[in-house]
C-alpha cells in the first residue's frame, strides 16, 4: 500500500483505560490494516458523571498519559489530547484526518457502556465505522454464564469457569512503528487540564512510590515475580514484608493488561519450579476476583450505589462525621487501622488485608455506611477502579455477592498482631508511638503508664485513644444485624 493510501483512510484508536502499546488489540488491528494510525485520548469528565476520577486518580493520569505519549513518539506517531465531549471530539477528528474507522477497546463500567453506545451511534450517523475490541479483561462477561444461563453470584464457581476457558497464547508485541497522517491535529497539552495538585502538593509521597506508564507497569510484573512469586500466597497478607504484586494501579489505568500478568506468571512458575506453585495460582485467582467484580458490575449496575442483598437496605447506619473524619486521618486510637488510612494518604495506595482491616472498622465498629468508605477510596486510591471498589466493599458489609457475613467483624488488635507481629508496618505510618514494644504497639492503651512513659507515648495528647470501644461496637453491630435479619 502506497503512503498516499495510508494517510487517505487513517484509523483513530481511541485510547481509554488502556494506555499501553503492547497486548492491545484495538491497536495492533489498527496497524495490521496498513493504514495509519491517529492516537488519541479523550477526557470526557462529564460521561463518567458522580464517578468521575478522583484526586489520586487524576495524578495517575497526568503520569499515565505522559509515559503513553513518549512512548508513542518513540514509535513515529504522536498521542492526541482532547477535552470534551467524546463523539464530538471523535467526529471532529475524523473531519481533520479523514478517518473512516473508531477502534477502542471495550469497557464495562455502566457510564462506559453508555458512553459507546452514544458514540456508536454518533458516528453511524457521519458514516464512521466503531470497532470495540477486547483487552481489558481475560473474558467477556456476556460470555461467562452458569449452567442456567445466569451471571455468576458466586466466586468459586466463576473461578472455576474462567480459569478452564483462559486460553492466553502469544501476548502481542507493541507495534514496531506508527505512521501518522500527513496533516495529522495538533494536541492539546496535557499540563492544560490540571490533573497535578498545586497548593499543597499532596503527591511527594505518590512520586516517591510510583512510576506510572507501561514501563513501570512492566518493571513491577518483573520484580514481583522474581522476588514474590514462589512467597506470594503466605506473604501477600503481610503489611510488614513486600508480598504483593502491587500492579492495581497498572491494571487499573490498562498500562499492563490481564492477559500479560497471567501469561508471565505460568511462565514464571514453569522456570521456577513447584516452589512457586501456590502462589502462582493464588496470584491468578486474585486476577480472577479482578475479574469477578467487573463480570458483577457490568450484570448488575447498581452495584456502587446500592446493596446487592436488598435486605441491606434496612441496615440502621449510623450518621457519624467525627468517626468518619478520625478514620479518614488516620486518628481512631488503633494503630493498624491508623496505619492503614496514613499510607492511603501519603501513597495513594493501600495493603489489601489492611483496607480489609480498615473497611472492617468502619463499617462494624463505626456503623458509618459502606458508601461513605467507597467514596474516600474512589478519591484517594491511585488504582481507584468502580468495579472492584464497589464489589470489595459490599464484601466487607456483608451486602454484595458471595460476601464475608456481616458477622464476620475483625479485631482490629487481632489483626495487628497476627499480620503485623513486630509492628513494622505501625511503626513506619504512625511515628508517634514507634518506641512502644512489640507487646505494646498494637494496643497502646493497654500498656502500663511506666511503659507509655518511656516510649514518650502521652494518650490522648500524643496519639488518640480509642474513639470507641471494639467489644461495645461488635454487640451493637451484631444488634444491628438482627434488624436486617427481620427484613428478609
Amino acid at each position: 500500500m502506497s503512503d498516499t493510501a495510508i494517510s487517505d483512510a487513517p484509523i483513530i484508536v481511541w485510547f481509554r483505560r488502556d494506555l499501553r502499546l503492547s497486548d492491545h488489540p484495538a491497536l495492533s488491528a489498527a496497524v495490521a490494516n496498513g493504514s495509519a494510525v491517529v492516537p488519541c485520548f479523550i477526557f470526557d469528565e462529564a460521561a463518567a458523571g458522580a464517578w468521575r476520577a478522583g484526586g489520586a486518580s487524576r495524578w495517575w493520569l497526568h503520569g499515565s498519559l505522559d509515559a503513553l505519549g513518549r512512548a508513542i513518539a518513540e514509535k513515529g506517531g504522536h498521542l492526541i489530547l482532547r477535552r470534551g465531549d467524546t463523539a464530538k471530539e471523535l467526529i471532529a477528528l475524523a473531519a481533520k484526518t479523514g478517518a473512516k474507522a473508531v477502534y477502542a477497546s471495550r469497557a464495562f463500567e455502566p457510564w462506559a457502556s453508555r458512553q459507546e453506545h452514544d458514540v456508536r451511534n454518533a458516528l453511524s450517523e457521519e458514516g464512521i465505522e466503531f470497532k470495540r475490541f477486547g483487552g481489558t479483561l481475560l473474558h467477556d462477561p456476556d460470555q461467562l454464564k452458569t449452567q442456567a444461563d445466569t451471571p455468576f453470584k458466586v466466586y468459586t464457581p466463576f473461578w472455576r469457569a474462567l480459569s478452564q476457558r483462559v486460553t492466553v497464547g502469544r501476548v502481542r508485541a507493541a507495534p514496531a512503528k506508527l505512521v501518522m497522517p500527513a496533516k495529522a491535529p495538533k494536541s492539546v497539552p496535557l499540563a492544560s487540564w490540571g490533573l497535578l495538585p498545586a497548593k499543597p502538593d499532596w503527591a511527594a509521597g505518590f512520586r516517591d512510590a510510583w512510576v506510572p506508564g507501561e514501563e513501570g507497569a512492566q518493571d513491577r510484573l518483573t520484580e514481583f515475580l522474581d522476588e514474590a512469586l514462589a512467597g506470594y500466597k503466605d506473604m501477600r497478607n503481610r503489611p510488614d514484608r513486600i508480598g504483593t504484586s502491587r500492579l492495581s494501579p497498572h491494571l487499573a489505568f490498562g498500562e499492563i493488561s490481564p492477559r500479560q500478568c497471567w501469561s508471565a506468571a505460568e511462565a514464571a512458575s514453569a522456570h521456577q519450579g513447584r516452589s512457586s506453585d501456590e502462589g502462582r495460582e493464588t496470584f491468578l485467582k486474585e486476577l480472577a476476583w479482578r475479574e469477578f467484580s467487573a463480570h458483577l458490575l457490568h450484570h448488575f449496575p447498581t452495584l456502587p450505589d446500592e446493596p446487592f442483598r436488598e435486605e441491606f437496605a434496612a441496615f440502621p447506619w449510623k450518621r457519624d462525621a467525627a468517626g468518619l473524619k478520625a478514620w479518614q486521618k488516620g486518628l481512631t486510637g488503633y494503630p493498624i487501622v491508623d496505619a492503614g488510612m496514613r499510607e492511603l494518604w501519603a501513597t495513594g495506595w493501600m495493603h489489601n488485608r489492611v483496607r480489609m482491616i480498615v473497611a472492617s472498622f468502619l463499617i462494624k465498629d463505626l456503623l458509618v455506611p459502606w458508601a461513605e468508605g467507597e467514596a474516600w477510596f474512589w478519591d484517594t486510591l491511585v488504582d481507584a477502579d468502580l468495579a472492584n471498589n464497589s464489589a470489595s466493599w459490599q464484601w466487607v458489609a456483608g451486602s454484595g455477592a458471595d460476601a464475608a457475613p456481616y458477622f464476620r467483624i475483625f479485631n482490629p488488635v487481632t489483626q495487628g498482631k497476627t499480620f503485623d507481629p513486630e509492628g513494622v508496618y505501625v511503626r513506619r505510618w504512625v511515628p508517634e508511638i514507634a518506641a512502644l514494644g512489640d507487646d505494646a504497639i498494637h494496643a497502646p492503651w493497654e500498656a502500663p503508664a511506666g511503659i507509655l512513659k518511656a516510649a514518650g507515648v502521652q494518650l490522648g495528647t500524643t496519639y488518640p485513644l480509642p474513639i470507641v470501644d471494639h467489644g461495645e461496637a461488635r454487640r451493637a453491630a451484631l444488634a444491628a444485624l438482627e434488624r436486617v435479619k427481620a427484613c428478609r
